[in-house]
This record gives C-alpha cells, structure tokens and sequence, in this order.
C-alpha cells in the first residue's frame, strides 16, 4: 500500500499519499517494467501514464493504470512542450498527493532496504524536502546475459552497471516544485542556497541499455522523430541513435570493475560534493559526470 499512518497535532490519523506520472511513446517493454515495478510499492491505481497519441496497447501493458492521452500531431519544441505539460499534470496530482514520483518510463527508483524499508520512510525522512534526487545507474546487458523475456523482472537477470552524473536527477516533487533538464526549477534569488537533497542509498536505474532487442526498437523511433521537419526537435543522440547506443557499449568494454560499495561511494561523493547551479534556467541540477569504472549491483536489488 502507499499509505503511511500518522497522527496530525489534532489527535486525528492522517495518510501519506503517493503516486507516480510518466510519459511514454510505444516504449512498451520499459513501460512494462516502470507498470510492475511501481504498482508493487503504491498500487497500481496511484500510477499516471501519459500516452503521447492514443494507444490502445499501453492499457493492455498497464491495466490498472490512470491513462491520459494527449495529441501528438505537432512535434516542434518537444522537450520543452513536455516539460510544461508534465508539470501541469504533476501540479494537479499534487492537489491529491503529499509526493508525486515522476520518472520516463524506462527509469526506475529503488531504495536499499537497509536505509529505508519503502517510500513512505524514505519521504517521512525528508519532511523538510521540497525535491529529491537519486544517484543515478545505468543498468547494462552483459555479452553473457541471456535474453529478457518480455514479462521478466529486469533485476533477476542484469546485474552489470555504471554509475551516471546524467541520470543523477530530481524524481520526486511536493505541489507547486517544477522538473526542468534533470533537475529542480528555483526561483533566481534562491538557486545559491537551495537544497540538493540526495538521500543516500536510492538510486535512479536507467533501463535503456539492459535490453538490447527493445533498445534497438526504441532507437528506431527516437531516430524518426529526430529526424522529423519540426522545430525544437530532440538532437543527435536521438538523431543517431544507433551510433549514440554502440558508443556506449564500446566504452564499457575498457573500464575497469570497482566493488559495488567502494563504487557507490565514489560516485555518492562525487555527485552530491558540487551540484550545477544554473543561473541561466534557475535550475539546480547534478553534474553529468561519466564514470571511469564498472560495478555490479548487490542481491538486494532482485527485490527492489
């Protein structure tokens, strides 16, 4: 359940509400994943999906869930669109929750069970929080890992990761807190002291590279959209796509292994030491730091 019982100063119980927004373009496998693995710590009734054109498959992947679909004739501007219609939508939820996850769909937040038993404890910790940030994972398919089938727990078979500045972002808001470029928006005369509050032991795991046959799908997609006549449009690592995925692949084959803790505190360290204060944007974000080693993930992620 998503709930967390307290009492409020009147004597009265109250819940802690939470739920989870994405927005996703035929993506199905991630989608799939982000579905189960959500629905398994707030219920699936608590999850939002925003189908960018109407989709009947995705309520086949996602039965339970809330599905909002909205137009996708015109792609010009599509980031900065989807950032203004992702948090219209986030603001409204927060009308109803206390916290609204908010993640693409092929990225998943998982908290060590030895810091926090679930996300209720983890935001009842962070009462003073109006964001928080996870250090960020990208999880790969290994030359010896078997194919995933289209319904199987990620984490039971992929185990081979890199920690990652890029995917350090904001993923959680209370009401009237804006998600921009991978971090939070902030008012210009608050951006030198805001809080970059990144809680040690959550992690944001990127899924893009830990199957190869729905990365090769996905990326057929991105590069059409790319590649599109519209202005604003995504650029080269979705225009190229393909070459984008076998850069990374290839880097990976030269670093080295570092032993999950040593790595995590390492890269922990590294992220939260000096965050991006960008005065242009007012946005607070992580620096998008690459990582010169490999690691593995620790059992506890299976369950996670």
């Amino acid at each position: 359940m998503n709930y967390l019982v307290s009492f409020a100063s009147n004597g009265l119980e109250e819940s802690m509400k939470i739920c989870a927004i994405t927005m996703v373009y035929r993506d199905y496998w991630a989608l799939s994943q982000w579905y189960a693995h959500y629905s398994r710590h707030l219920g699936s009734e608590h999850l939002y999906i925003v189908a960018h054109g109407y989709d009947e498959k995705i309520s086949e992947v996602c039965p339970r869930a809330n599905v909002i679909t909205v137009p996708r004739d015109d792609l010009s501007g599509f980031d900065r669109i989807r950032g203004h219609l992702l948090n219209g939508f986030q603001d409204g939820l927060g009308a109803l929750y206390d916290w609204v996850i908010r993640t693409d769909a092929d990225e998943l937040i998982c908290i060590d069970p030895e810091r926090f038993v679930d996300f209720e404890a983890l935001f009842t910790a962070q009462r003073k929080a109006d964001t928080l940030f996870a250090l960020g994972l990208n999880l790969f398919e290994g030359i010896e890992d078997a194919k995933l089938s289209e319904h199987t727990n990620v984490f039971a078979h992929r185990r081979h990761a890199v920690f990652s500045g890029h995917y350090s972002k904001a993923w959680a808001v209370r009401r009237g807190a804006h998600l921009v470029r991978h971090g939070v928006e902030v008012a210009a005369e608050h951006l030198a002291d805001a809080a970059f509050t990144l809680p040690k032991g959550v992690y944001m795991v990127h899924l893009k590279y830990a199957n190869t046959a729905a990365l090769t799908e996905a990326n057929q997609h991105r590069t059409e959209i790319a590649s599109g006549t519209g202005k604003g449009l995504p650029g080269n690592i979705w225009a190229k796509a393909t070459t984008d995925a076998g850069r990374f692949y290839e880097r990976l084959a030269t670093l080295p292994d570092l032993e999950w803790k040593r790595a995590r505190t390492k890269a922990y360290r590294t992220i939260n030491r000096s965050p991006i204060r960008d005065a242009k944007l007012n946005v607070l974000r992580a620096k998008s730091v690459n990582f010169e080693y490999r690691t593995q993930l620790p059992d506890w992620f299976k369950d996670c």
